[in-house]
């Protein structure tokens, strides 16, 4: 599994300060970057970014602070985690990510995708009751500019393209292009459709319980003549230096985020039991690094994936604590995740 990759996602949540206070949104933004930075220098394979409009989080254009990122890096891959395509432009989303492919020397990657929240639909004038036609006009799109060739198309959403050539160009003539999916089999036949790679967002429950998607993939992928690419997942935790540091530490900001999230969306208020329990039997990796590791270790080789991203930050989490964790991951939970699959 020594090609396994992994990866780390962030929304850019305003984290807090050594006082507790939360940072500015400005400061959040450079505190990713200065991540993205350490991340990069210890091995790390991929950095991805999510789009969000909400005031828990800072970044709302991943591509710009990509193109930062790619700046004052060397090797990571740099992606969104997710790009909301159907709130967005599939040419600007286009030109955005091959200038971040430009500025990296072609380390740029863009996940697609529908998006679990829907602030950016009233924020740019979308219409909820479109939300499937949207999408699918729009990827439509999207897999025709990957050709990197005159594009002619038209549908409902945007006006029509005739011979439109767009540019810049990528030195490689194809930008890595992923679909993220939440637990939509739609969604998971579509990828497969355009011959995508497919990122599942597995955020809860046992990771296993994915297993069927992944074979969805592969079965409709060899229906359309696609190719199945290897599929990745990302997932949320955190990494301190013993166990009970990770738990105790991650706990508050966890708390705060799920509950204000959950309000929205008519969730209770999360349990203190419900958390040990995910910790324990489900989709979140919070440990020391020997912990985490086998745990990752073990969804990676229960799923056959090809690529793990840690989500790891949720909620206002102290800064430092976020820094080291992103050290803890780079330095020793990948390289024990890949001694014990190799064992």
């Amino acid at each position: 599994m020594s090609d396994l990759v992994f990866g780390l996602d962030t929304f850019g949540d305003v984290p807090v300060d050594d006082a507790g206070a939360p940072v500015s949104h400005a400061a959040a933004i450079r505190q990713v970057l200065d991540e993205a930075v350490v991340a990069d220098q210890i091995g790390v394979d991929a950095i991805a970014l999510g789009e969000h409009h909400r005031p828990e989080y800072s970044v709302s254009t991943p591509e710009t602070v990509l193109a930062g990122i790619a700046t004052r890096t060397e090797r990571i891959k740099l992606g969104s985690g997710v790009t909301v395509l159907s709130s967005d432009d599939p040419v600007r989303v286009f030109q955005r990510f091959s200038t971040v492919d430009a500025l990296s020397q072609g380390r740029a990657e863009v996940i697609l995708g529908r998006g679990s929240f829907t602030e950016s639909f009233p924020l740019f004038g979308y219409d909820l009751s479109d939300y499937d036609v949207l999408f699918e006009e729009k990827i439509e799109l999207f897999a025709k500019l990957l050709d990197e060739k005159p594009v002619t198309w038209s549908g409902t959403t945007r006006a029509p393209l005739q011979d439109a050539d767009v540019f810049p160009k990528t030195d490689s003539g194809r930008l890595q292009t992923w679909v993220g999916v939440g637990g939509s089999p739609q969604s998971v036949v579509r990828t497969a459709r355009y011959g995508f790679p497919l990122m599942l967002a597995i955020i809860g429950g046992a990771p296993t319980r994915f297993a069927p998607y992944i074979d969805l993939y592969r079965r409709a992928a060899e229906q359309f003549g696609t190719t199945a690419h290897p599929v990745g997942m990302h997932s949320p935790g955190f990494v301190a230096d013993t166990d009970e540091e990770a738990r105790e530490g991650f706990w508050p900001g966890y708390k705060v985020m799920r509950d204000r999230i959950g309000k929205l969306r008519g969730w209770p208020p999360v349990r203190r039991e419900e958390y040990d329990a995910e910790i324990e039997h489900g989709s979140m990796y919070v440990g020391s690094p020997e912990t985490v590791a086998r745990k990752i270790a073990q969804a990676v080789g229960d799923l056959g994936v090809g690529r793990f991203d840690l989500i790891y930050t949720v909620g206002p989490q102290p800064v430092g604590a976020r820094m080291r964790a992103v050290e803890l991951y780079g330095t020793k939970v990948i390289p024990m995740v890949r001694d014990i699959l190799a064992g």
